[in-house]
Formats: C-alpha cells, sequence, structure tokens
C-alpha cells in the first residue's frame, strides 16, 4: 500500500460512521453539499483574520461534507444531473472564497505580492476545472494533469495548520498554469487525432510524463510527487506576515 493510499484508507473509518448516520437520517445528499459550503465560508473568514490553524480545523469539518455528500447519493439512490450540477457549482464557491479570504488578509497586511500570488491562482485553479468541463463537452475525457480540486484542498490545509501558506499558494498556481496548458495542449491533440508525445530519451520521456500527468492518486508516482511537494513546502521559509515591515522582503519572507 502506498502512503497516500494507507492515509485514505485511515480517513475512511470515521467517514464510514458519518456516511451512516447521513443515510439514517435521510438527509438529502444536496443539503450535505450546501452544509459544506456555508461551513467552508468560516474558513475563509478565519483565513482572512488570521486565525490560520483555526481555518484548518473548519476546512477538515467542511470537506468530511463535500466528501460524504457523493456516497451519501449512491447509497440512497438519489444520484441525479442536478446532485452533479449542484456540487460542482457549489465546489466553485468553496475554492474562491478560500482564496479570497487570503486576499483579504494580504491587502490588510499590505502584502501586495502575496495579493497578486493568491489572485493569479485563484484563477488558474478555476481555469483548471473550466478547461476540464469544457474539453469533456468536445472530447470523451480530460482527465489529466496533477493539480486538481483535492489536492488543492489538502495543500490549503497544510499551508494553515503549518503556517507556510506563501510556499503552498507558489505550488497550487504553479501547478495549475502546469494543469491548464496541459488540459488545453491535451485537446488539442484529442480534436486533431495528434498522438500524445511520448518522448525518443529518458529526460524527454520523464518530462511528457510529468506534463501529461494520468497516474492515479494512491500510486507510487503519485506518492513521490506528493514528498517533493510537502519538502518544498516545508524548506520554504515561512514569510512573517504579521510584520508590516515585511513586505520589501518579497514573496519568500527573507
Amino acid at each position: 500500500m502506498t502512503l497516500t493510499g494507507l492515509i485514505g484508507t485511515v480517513c475512511m473509518f470515521p467517514l464510514r460512521a458519518i456516511i451512516r448516520v447521513s443515510v439514517a437520517l435521510k438527509i438529502h445528499p444536496n443539503t450535505l453539499t450546501l452544509i459544506g459550503v456555508l461551513i467552508n465560508l468560516g474558513a475563509a473568514w478565519a483565513l482572512g483574520h488570521d486565525q490560520f490553524l483555526l481555518a484548518g480545523g473548519i476546512m477538515i469539518c467542511a470537506n468530511i461534507f463535500d466528501f460524504i455528500d457523493g456516497k451519501v447519493a449512491h447509497l440512497t439512490n438519489t444520484v441525479s444531473r442536478f446532485g452533479a450540477f449542484w456540487d460542482s457549482t457549489l465546489d466553485r464557491f468553496s475554492d474562491l472564497s478560500l482564496f479570497l479570504g487570503l486576499i483579504y488578509l494580504y491587502a490588510n497586511l499590505h502584502r501586495t505580492d502575496y495579493v497578486m500570488i493568491a489572485a493569479i491562482a485563484m484563477i488558474f485553479a478555476i481555469m483548471t476545472s473550466y478547461t476540464r468541463a469544457r474539453a469533456e463537452s468536445l472530447i470523451d475525457k480530460c482527465k489529466v494533469g496533477f493539480m486538481e480540486r483535492p489536492e488543492r484542498i489538502v495543500l490549503f490545509m497544510i499551508g494553515a495548520f503549518t503556517d507556510r501558506m506563501g510556499a503552498v499558494l507558489i505550488v497550487i498556481l504553479t501547478l495549475s498554469i502546469v494543469t491548464v496548458v496541459n488540459r488545453i495542449h491535451y485537446t488539442y491533440l484529442a480534436l486533431n487525432r495528434k498522438p500524445v508525445p511520448r518522448g525518443s530519451n529518458v529526460i524527454s520521456r520523464v518530462f511528457w510524463r510529468a506534463f501529461f500527468w494520468t497516474d492515479s492518486r494512491t500510486t507510487l508516482p503519485y506518492d513521490l510527487w506528493v514528498v517533493a511537494i510537502l519538502a518544498f513546502v516545508w524548506l520554504t521559509p515561512p514569510a512573517w506576515l504579521k510584520d508590516p515591515t515585511a513586505v520589501g522582503l518579497g514573496i519568500w519572507g527573507w
């Protein structure tokens, strides 16, 4: 079992109990989705007021509802096309609220650099979802790229609990840009019936495999990416956001 697979297995124990309770109480999955978004607004408020630990705890609660709504829908036979639409639409509100909370915080701290990073990361996070949705109206499937919503949410939690949100935003921004470019390129190839590049040597093969990321979660390649990202986040010195004099020190907080 991989590292991420082990973590997922452990987390499923309490989640199964919550799912059973939700089914027993006959809570509609669309209601669970809405509850998750409303709780996430509290996380955005906490981020905006520099209460990172509180925000991390609220995000855990919010994303429990975000995770179980689909499971409850399957168990109660209430899966519907509107439910899928409702879920994906409210997910965008959740994503935007977290970024806006950080933008509010950095604006109050006069950190123009972080405001811009958070704003651009927000744009590309939304474009990550949009490019896939638009592509799949033209081609069968466009599930390529690493930085999807679950990865963003986990990174937000890591940034909140470790007070390394600056490094987390850089990771989200960088990999979201790569994912958007990846999906545009992949859609172009698919529409023109061109093959995905594979590379003719070791370096090019590694590059194209990383660029056209298709490895699923709980696999060894996925774990290696996770370890590399965590190492970057942990080794990047945290920005001292409470010190207004740090404005001129750049995004790394040195």
